[in-house]
């Protein structure tokens, strides 16, 4: 699955920086002066802040930002630039170090905020550590996260596996969290696949799946589980539908009737709303959204390991950004990524039209980001 297609970002305007920085510059003090300078302003250009990501976080304002996007060094994977996290001898040291920072990330984030965090696993001797879900129950259990979904970012191709006893590993996690379980910025529309539309065939409406109402309008009459009744508010029922489908309301339905289609997910009245609907009235209808699908948590994205970034290995690509940074950060809202490495997530903000932050341990990778930054304008 790709991100949806970005808007045209809007025409970028210098602000009056106090600290007299250019925003592309990198700035290695003061990094709570230039957040704020770069907030008031109205450049898309990112702002890219040097130093140790909790340090930087420290120095930043409580919820101040609308979203955060990161990829941090795995654990026991590569010895980035300049060190950092990743390097601890012990995978709970690890899972220690980036709770910690995840702890400022969580006081710097809005509360209607959201956090997405992209890990991969490691092995220890021939064990798989588990080191994603590890670190995903530290931040629920004692940092009060609430986990929204698990994304399986299938990469669809690795790097050379020359194991003989066991499978190529070809995904990785991508965690949605936020502070709250309410009242959290997401705008599922901005993600929604478009829909196929409804067609008039001899004069009858037919949904974008080819769905027509004549059988259900059939199974109605013939059915002997429904009272007449209940088939008279069925026929009712399908007329509206059709109507919805035929004026562009609707792109697609279905019909569940008692005796003649199973409920789904469960047919225990205490456990599922629709099997007690359909007890109660014989029928139900499920309504397709009209704008169309939201994805799901299975994402196709092939790592981004062409860019001739021969200076770092990170394979986190921007499509894997668009989607969380479409859906989770207003416009007009802040990214910051706390391990921006050669500035993925800031890319993809720019290409979105928000504003973004990043955060690296290593000047050369900043001054990557600044070259690619230069390269996608």
């Amino acid at each position: 699955m790709r991100g949806s297609r970005a808007k045209e970002a809007p025409k970028e305007i210098l602000p009056p920086f106090s600290l007299q920085v250019d925003p592309n510059a990198i700035v290695e003090q003061d990094h709570d002066q230039a957040f704020m300078d770069y907030k008031a302003g109205q450049t898309l250009s990112p702002l890219l802040l040097l130093g140790d990501a909790k340090e930087v976080l420290r120095a930043l304002p409580d919820d101040c930002l609308d979203c955060v996007m990161t990829s941090p060094p795995y654990w026991g994977k590569r010895e980035y630039e300049a060190g950092g996290l990743g390097l601890e001898a012990d995978h709970r040291e690890y899972v220690t170090a980036l709770a910690a920072i995840i702890a400022e990330v969580k006081r710097a984030l809005k509360p209607e905020g959201s956090f997405w965090l992209n890990l991969g696993d490691s092995y220890q001797g021939k064990g798989l550590v588990g080191v994603p879900w590890r670190v995903a129950f530290t931040l629920i259990d004692h940092q009060g996260w609430i986990l929204r979904n698990e994304v399986v970012w299938n990469k669809l191709k690795g790097g050379m596996d020359t194991s003989k006893d066991r499978l190529a590993n070809l995904h990785e996690s991508l965690f949605h969290f936020v502070k709250q379980p309410k009242g959290y910025y997401y705008d599922a529309d901005a993600i929604r696949s478009k829909p196929r539309t409804a067609k008039i065939v001899n004069g009858a409406v037919v949904s974008a799946t080819g769905v027509s109402g004549v059988r259900y309008k059939r199974q109605i009459e013939l059915s002997t589980s429904l009272q007449p009744l209940e088939k008279e508010a069925a026929f009712a029922a399908l007329e509206t539908i059709l109507t919805d489908v035929a004026e562009g309301r609707l792109s697609d339905f279905r019909m569940v009737i008692r005796g003649q289609q199973r409920t789904t997910h469960s047919d225990n009245v205490k456990l599922s709303g629709r099997a007690k609907e359909l007890l109660d009235k014989g029928f139900y209808l499920l309504k397709y959204h009209p704008k169309g699908s939201k994805p799901g948590d299975v994402w196709d994205i092939i790592p981004e390991d062409t860019q001739g970034r021969a200076a770092h290995f990170a394979a986190y690509p921007i499509d894997l950004c668009r989607l969380p940074l479409l859906a989770t950060c207003p416009p007009g809202g802040i990214v910051l990524d706390p391990f921006c490495g050669t500035g993925t997530t800031l890319v993809a903000a720019r290409l979105l039209g928000r504003k973004s932050v990043g955060v690296d341990l290593s000047r050369r990778y900043l001054e990557l980001t600044q070259e690619r930054l230069r390269a996608t304008r």
